[in-house]
This record gives C-alpha cells, structure tokens and sequence, in this order.
C-alpha cells in the first residue's frame, strides 16, 4: 500500500515539471524574430511556399532576409526583392503561435494572399510547421482564398 502511495506521489509531483517545460517551448519575447527564425518555410499553406529544393526548410535557406522586425511583427525579402512576405504574431499559446502570413502587393498595392496560420513545433529543437487555422481574427481578415460568395463560373 504504501508502495502505491510513493509511486503515486512521485508521479504527481513530475507532471508540473512536465507542463512548465512545454510552455517553455515558445518565447514570451521577440516573438517575430524566434518566427523568422524557426519557420518551416516548406510547411506554409501554398500561397506562400516557394517550390521546394531539396535540403531547404528556413527563410535563410530560402534566402529570405528581415527588411524590418519588431516584437510582434517581420517583414522578410527575397534574394534580390523578387518575393515579400509580412508576418504578424497574433496571438500565442502554449500550444502553438497563431500568426498572420501576408504577401504585399507590388509597390505598396493591395495584398496578394493573407491567412491566419498556426505554427507548432514537437519538441524545443524542431522547426515550426505550420498549417492554415480556422480561428479568425479581425486583424487577418483572409484574402486570396476561396470566396464562398462566389460559385466556379465567377457568379
């Protein structure tokens, strides 16, 4: 009986060990810049993956460069400007990082693609994989999908 009762106490008292260290797998700070550099390019919905090349996961395999970063937010450049992507982080879990992946326009013009994706990761040395989310939010409205508002023939 007593047997039971200390395996029993030993296991309960590893389990907050266990949660902390999963909340510990994403960065309260410098969320965009952990994004930029962790990202699983290759894991992106279609919009806005490159062809893949073998051996190439991250932006800087790609040859993706940050234009500008903040705490929240990156803007990153193809080798010689041929593609832009701005990322925003929106809202962050222990489960995973929701973020707002957007390709501008040319010269400033209106948005090309833009969808909320959920990065995840499955241990704290694997890239983040990511795929498209159900989740909205006001600050990433989806643009470049499918319209439901439309029908095959344009109508």
């Amino acid at each position: 009986m007593n047997a039971k009762i200390a395996l029993a106490l030993a296991a309960l008292s590893y389990v907050p060990l266990a949660v902390a260290g999963n909340e510990a797998a994403y960065p309260k700070e410098k969320v965009a810049a952990f994004v930029v550099e962790k990202l699983d390019l290759t894991s992106l919905p279609s919009a806005f993956r490159p062809k893949k090349e073998k051996g190439k996961k991250t932006l800087a395999d790609y040859g993706f460069t940050a234009q500008r970063m903040d705490e929240n937010e990156a803007i990153i450049e193809g080798t010689g400007g041929v593609r832009r992507l701005a990322i925003k982080v929106l809202d962050q879990k222990s489960s995973g990082i929701y973020v707002c992946i957007a390709e501008p326009g040319e010269s400033g013009g209106a948005t090309k693609a833009q969808s909320v994706v959920l990065l995840k990761r499955k241990n704290p040395n694997a890239l983040l994989k990511g795929r498209e989310s159900f989740r909205e939010f006001a600050a990433c409205p989806v643009i470049g999908g499918s319209d439901s508002a439309t029908n095959s023939y344009g109508d």
